[in-house]
């Protein structure tokens, strides 16, 4: 994976600008922005741009001061899709020994949350990527979509899978196979997205409603331990992959092992004591 090609902070602020194709920034104490940022392109995700996204991801992961992440695109597009050009003239070949798009998965390793503020179009890739986030607010703006029929193609990047997983067999079969794009209002109906965000946008606001309530949800998830709220995920996702008998087991283990830490001592604590926690992530 290709290292960024410069690195700087500007502490006033909150920006790390090391990559071409991205923009990751600390807007909240412990909260990680990332913005795609191919405007020209409607944020389609060529490979240099994913490549970029899991490395982003993989250091907020790794970072200690952070606890969740939000990601997002324009106004105008979340992301329109994975890069077109870039697959046109691919062969088998080239794609099945390369295994092409296997790299897309990493995301879903973080052990932090994710939050997706969707605005704008979510096709195709752009909306696999949504689907792989744990939370998905969306703007009234929002159009996602599995279109990759009308290329001759279908989604491989596992829309057909988490969409089914959400929405049933029926109604992903429909998107699937006709190409037909579905609305915020669809998308918060289904459990696609955990809400539609309805706020305008005010005069001065440096970000747009949808990624402001995003914000503020991952300050709220970041104002917990960070180990709870790790098994929190853990569990939730395991519950799409596991029978009931062995996902009830694995909640009641992660349960369990909370017992080990110091914030679930201070956590019952505060609440005998009627005070606010002060949670140490450990």
């Amino acid at each position: 994976m290709p290292m960024p090609s410069r690195t700087f902070v500007t502490a006033a602020a909150n920006v790390v600008a090391n990559y071409q194709n991205i923009l990751v920034t600390r807007p909240r104490p412990a909260v990680t922005l990332v913005t795609l940022n191919r405007p020209k392109a409607l944020n389609a995700l060529s490979s240099p741009l994913f490549n970029e996204l899991n490395q982003a991801l993989a250091l907020a992961d790794q970072d200690k001061d952070v606890s969740a992440v939000v990601l997002t695109g324009s106004e105008k597009a979340f992301a329109a899709g994975a890069d077109i050009k870039e697959m046109q003239s691919k062969t088998f070949a080239d794609v099945y020994s390369k295994d092409f798009l296997a790299n897309w998965t990493a995301l879903r390793s973080v052990r932090k949350p994710i939050i997706a503020a969707v605005s704008g179009y979510a096709l195709g890739g752009g909306a696999e990527l949504a689907l792989m986030c744990d939370i998905i607010l969306a703007s009234p703006t929002a159009r996602f979509g599995l279109p990759e029929i009308t290329l001759g193609v279908i989604p491989g990047g596992g829309g057909t899978q988490r969409l089914a997983g959400i929405v049933g067999k029926s109604r992903t079969m429909e998107l699937v196979l006709t190409g037909r794009h579905f609305d915020a209002e669809e998308a918060e109906r289904w459990g696609v997205a955990s809400r539609v965000v309805r706020t305008e946008k005010k005069e001065g606001d440096e970000h747009l409603p949808v990624v402001q309530e995003a914000l503020d949800m991952a300050s709220k998830i970041a104002s917990f331990g960070q180990l709870a709220v790790q098994a929190g995920k853990e569990s939730v996702n395991a519950a799409l992959d596991l029978p009931l008998s062995e996902g009830l087991r694995l909640e009641r283990r992660l349960f369990h092992s909370l017992f080990a830490t110091n914030d679930q001592k201070e956590g019952m604590s505060a609440f005998a004591e009627k005070r606010k926690a002060d949670f140490t992530n450990s």
